[in-house]
């Protein structure tokens, strides 16, 4: 009886959220997380829709696609068009829209909406600066009066105190107790043999995601396994006109080296986890890096990049492999090396700080210390 309750109130709620971004619903890090902040919402009384430029997946009935959102969409949307989408919110969710500037037309529109709006967070996942390419923009993120700035490390929080804007840090949060996946079949369906080493990168090919240093690794690996076959498993497409510099690498590590390619789709993405024997992530720059925390939620080794995002988590404890270190990693594949401690270790700290069940309770907490109110 206490469920249909809650369900009830739910139902009922008068409370409305509206997240916005320039897509929604895909698989990329800035989608998987409005949906999770979406869902922790939800738990908390709100009623969510959709505001974007683009929604990847089904859609819904409720959904507001403005295309003049998109990343770097030629024509500006209608303010207009652009208010009737927000109108009715109670809390406005900005993700990442108003914090790279990938569509300037459309944040300067969307800034000049919601600036009289009471409650809104800007969740930033990346900031103009933090990228070589925007490091010159300085008008994102937008000085709106009131709203909350709320950025996934610690690294963002100060870099926006220097600039005079007050931050809260809530990482991502997951799910830590994933549905398994299934190995054998995903194995078989790629052709794998039993000893064979699957080196999974599960990412958009785009250059901050350092290919040329997971093959690299990868290379490293079959010439200190030369009994394994090692297979180098990239899932994402290419993005941000990465398309050709991804065919000359490819084409590269398969002339240069006995590294087998897999680009086939990870659909589940827990079926890719459950398949591989590792998990390469060389990142040279992420605002948080999703896959380092799902590799501890499925339990495989993880080869990373010294980005800064990560060293926050090692500040915390956490424990990983550098991927600048191959003879460290052969040695765990090999068996010559255990880290099954360092494993559960690795678990009992993401279960501490960032499993998706506190994910309510941080953003409620959030809301009250700005003093907002929902009745």
């Amino acid at each position: 009886m206490e469920q249909q309750s809650l369900l009830n109130d739910l139902v009922t709620s008068p409370r409305t959220a509206v997240f916005a971004s320039f897509r929604l619903g895909g698989t990329d890090g800035v989608s998987v997380e409005a949906a999770k902040w979406e869902s922790a919402l939800t738990k908390l009384g709100f009623s969510c829709r959709r505001v974007a430029g683009e929604i990847l997946d089904a859609g819904r009935s409720d959904d507001v696609v403005i295309p003049e959102l998109r990343m770097r969409a030629a024509a500006e949307p209608s303010p207009a068009l652009v208010e009737a989408a927000f109108e009715g919110a109670d809390l406005v969710v900005i993700e990442n829209l108003l914090s790279l500037p990938l569509n300037l037309p459309g944040a300067r529109i969307v800034s000049k909406v919601l600036a009289d709006h009471p409650r809104v967070v800007l969740h930033h996942h990346d900031l103009p600066w933090q990228r070589v390419e925007f490091a010159h923009v300085d008008e994102l993120p937008p000085l709106l009066d009131g709203a909350l700035h709320v950025v996934i490390n610690e690294l963002s929080r100060r870099e926006l105190l220097d600039r005079g804007i007050e931050a809260h840090v809530v990482r991502n949060h997951f799910d830590l107790a994933p549905e398994p996946g299934d190995r054998a079949a995903t194995r078989r369906r790629l052709g794998l043999g039993e000893s064979d080493i699957l080196a999974l990168h599960p990412v958009r090919a785009i250059e901050r995601k350092n290919l040329p240093g997971a093959l690299a690794l990868c290379a490293a690996l079959d010439a200190r396994l030369p009994r394994n076959i090692v297979h180098y498993w990239l899932p994402g497409p290419a993005e941000d006109g990465y398309e050709a510099t991804l065919e000359s690498l490819l084409d590269d590590a398969e002339r240069d080296t006995r590294v087998e390619l897999v680009r086939s789709p990870a659909q589940p993405i827990r079926d890719a986890y459950a398949a591989c024997d590792l998990v390469v992530f060389p990142s040279t720059w992420e605002g948080f890096g999703n896959p380092v925390i799902e590799s501890v939620a499925f339990g495989r080794p993880l080869a990373a990049g010294d980005y800064p995002a990560l060293r926050e988590l090692t500040h915390l404890g956490f424990s990983f492999l550098s991927s600048d270190d191959p003879a460290a990693v052969a040695a765990v594949l090999s068996g010559v090396r255990d880290i099954g401690p360092s494993l559960e270790r690795n678990l009992e700290l993401a279960r501490a700080h960032l499993a998706i069940e506190l994910l309510p309770g941080r953003i409620e907490a959030l809301m009250a210390g700005a003093g907002w109110s929902f009745e």
